[in-house]
C-alpha cells in the first residue's frame, strides 16, 4: 500500500470549479475521453477552489519570469470509473508493448507489470479512506506551452510508463538536449511548488494541493508536522 493512503482525510467541502478556459492551455480533445473513457458528462479540467486558486497563481508566476507562457491543463478531476478504464488500459498497452498475451501470463509476469502500473496510477480503490488522487479534485497533470503555443519539450510524455518520466531522471546527465529538458521540469516545478503544490515522487507532471498525497510530502518535509488531507473523493 502507498503510505499516503494512510492520511488522515478531514473533508472541507471545497467546491469543484471549471478552470478558466481564458487563462491555461488544455490538451484537446482529452486524451482519455478519446480513448472512451466513461466521464458521464463529468468534465475532467475541473479542480477544487483552492487547487484553481493556486493554478492561478503558477501561471502569474510563469508569465513573470517566460512571458507568453502559458500552464497547460492535461488532466485534473478524473471520477472513479475513469481511473479503472486508465489502469486497465495502461496494463494492456504495456503487455502489448511486450508482445504478450494477456491470457497467457504467468501470476508473477502479470504481478511485474501492474508493478509498474501502479508506480504511475493509483488503485481505483473505491473505499473513502483512501481516495485515488485525481478523484478528489484536488491533483492536477500539466506540462508547459511557449509564447508560441508549441509544447516545451520535458524528455518525455504525460503518463509515459518509463523511469524517463522520474522527475529527476535528467538531472545529472552531460547531454546538451536532456540538461534542456530537466531544466524544463524545474522551471514547471518551481511555480508550482511556489504556489503551494507538491509534485508526485515518479511523475514531472503531477501536482496536488489538498490531497492525501499532498498531505503525505508535507509531513516528509516537515517531521513536526502534522498536515491531514482537506480532499475526499467527489461523488
Amino acid at each position: 500500500m502507498k503510505p499516503y493512503r494512510s492520511v488522515p482525510i478531514q473533508e472541507c467541502g471545497e467546491a469543484l470549479v471549471a478552470l478558466p478556459r481564458e487563462i491555461f492551455a488544455f490538451v484537446q480533445p482529452h486524451p482519455y475521453e478519446a480513448l472512451g473513457a466513461p466521464y458521464e458528462g463529468k468534465s475532467p479540467f475541473y479542480v477544487r477552489q483552492s487547487v484553481c486558486d493556486r493554478l492561478l497563481l503558477a501561471q502569474h508566476l510563469l508569465q513573470v519570469q517566460n512571458p507568453g507562457w502559458k500552464i497547460q491543463i492535461f488532466d485534473a478531476f478524473r471520477p472513479l470509473a475513469v481511473q479503472q478504464f486508465m489502469v486497465n488500459y495502461t496494463f494492456a498497452e504495456l503487455v502489448k508493448q511486450q508482445g504478450l498475451v494477456a491470457e497467457q501470463l504467468t501470476d508473477t509476469h502479470r504481478q511485474a507489470l501492474y508493478e509498474w502500473v501502479y508506480k504511475f496510477w493509483a488503485l481505483p480503490d473505491a473505499n473513502p479512506t483512501c481516495p485515488p488522487p485525481h478523484s478528489t479534485g484536488g491533483a492536477i497533470d500539466v506540462t508547459l506551452v511557449d509564447a508560441a503555443g508549441q509544447i516545451v519539450d520535458m524528455g518525455s510524455a504525460i503518463d509515459e510508463i518509463s523511469p524517463r518520466s522520474y522527475p529527476n531522471h535528467f538531472a545529472d546527465s552531460h547531454n546538451f538536449n536532456e540538461r534542456k529538458f530537466h531544466q524544463n521540469r524545474t522551471l514547471l516545478n518551481q511555480i508550482m511548488t511556489q504556489a503551494g503544490f507538491k509534485r508526485h515522487e515518479h511523475e514531472w507532471w503531477h501536482f496536488c494541493y489538498g490531497d492525501q498525497l499532498w498531505a503525505w510530502l508535507v509531513n516528509q518535509e516537515d517531521p513536526n508536522s502534522s498536515a491531514v488531507a482537506y480532499y475526499g473523493r467527489v461523488v
